[in-house]
């Protein structure tokens, strides 16, 4: 009986092994947006490029995993992970209370702030009292969505489905400001001709309920192996330098943010 037992007890640990083996031999399908620059966006050609691309692409290869990367626009990105369409998300997702209600994450892989940008002339004092009657602009489903809601009542917000979006919008005219992470807006709009003539408005924006933690990796609950394989894989390569050489092609500054 004993000898039973331990026959069947090597074998569930031989199937084990193989299908984690199968597991790590697949691809690691990730979720992105492609529509968030300079964190991720496309080429001419459909080549996605980006911090998030080249973060994502140097995880799996830490992890010994190739990399399938799945383009998906920002309004179904948590839904099309549940749906199993891909298996993890990297795309400048925060970590929030109300995104862990659907999804778990790594640790932070970026952490930095969020800003309004107006025109340099504008005169609006960035306070609730100030922005009252003004409109400005966001993209849907974000935590600056949220931020904007709870802060800034009085404020007609606009929203869109790409943060390319609110920058056009604001550079017409058709809106007052524009609310994002600061990085996305100096690098991806203030830093470009349409920028010209543009600028932060205010500091930093911030409420823990909406802002969060940092950027994180979503993946599904439960699956907490690829969640610690994950973090794992992001500490590693904060730890050799990887994360640097990715970090200085995109930024004159680190932007992982304070250390935990």
């Amino acid at each position: 009986m004993r000898l039973a037992k331990l026959t069947l007890a090597v074998a569930a640990a031989a199937l084990a092994m193989a299908i984690s083996l199968a597991q790590a031999a697949e691809p690691l399908r990730i979720g992105v947006e492609g529509a968030y620059p300079p964190f991720s966006w496309k080429e001419a050609d459909g080549t996605l490029k980006g911090f998030d691309i080249d973060i994502a692409m140097a995880l799996c290869n830490r992890m010994g995993r190739e990399c399938e990367l799945v383009e998906q626009d920002w309004d179904g990105i948590i839904p099309a992970l549940l749906a199993r369409k891909y298996d993890a998300i990297i795309a400048s997702m925060s970590i929030t209370e109300e995104r862990k209600k659907r999804v778990d994450f790594t640790k932070k892989y970026y952490n930095t702030p969020a800003r309004f940008v107006a025109a340099a002339d504008t005169g609006m004092e960035p306070t609730p009292e100030g922005m009252k009657g003004k409109t400005v602009g966001t993209q849907r489903g974000t935590i600056h969505q949220c931020y904007m809601e709870k802060v800034f009542p009085d404020t007609e917000l606009r929203l869109y489905a790409t943060q390319e979006e609110v920058f056009l919008d604001l550079n017409a005219g058709r809106i007052d400001a524009s609310i994002s992470d600061s990085i996305q807006a100096k690098e991806g709009f203030l830093a470009t001709e349409d920028g010209e003539g543009y600028d932060f408005l205010g500091g930093v924006q911030y409420l823990r309920e909406c802002h969060g933690d940092g950027a994180g990796i979503a993946v599904r609950k439960g699956e907490d192996e690829l969640r610690e394989a994950l973090t794992q894989a992001i500490q590693e390569i904060r730890a050799d330098g990887t994360y640097q050489q990715i970090n200085d092609r995109y930024f004159d500054f680190d932007v992982y943010g304070a250390t935990e």
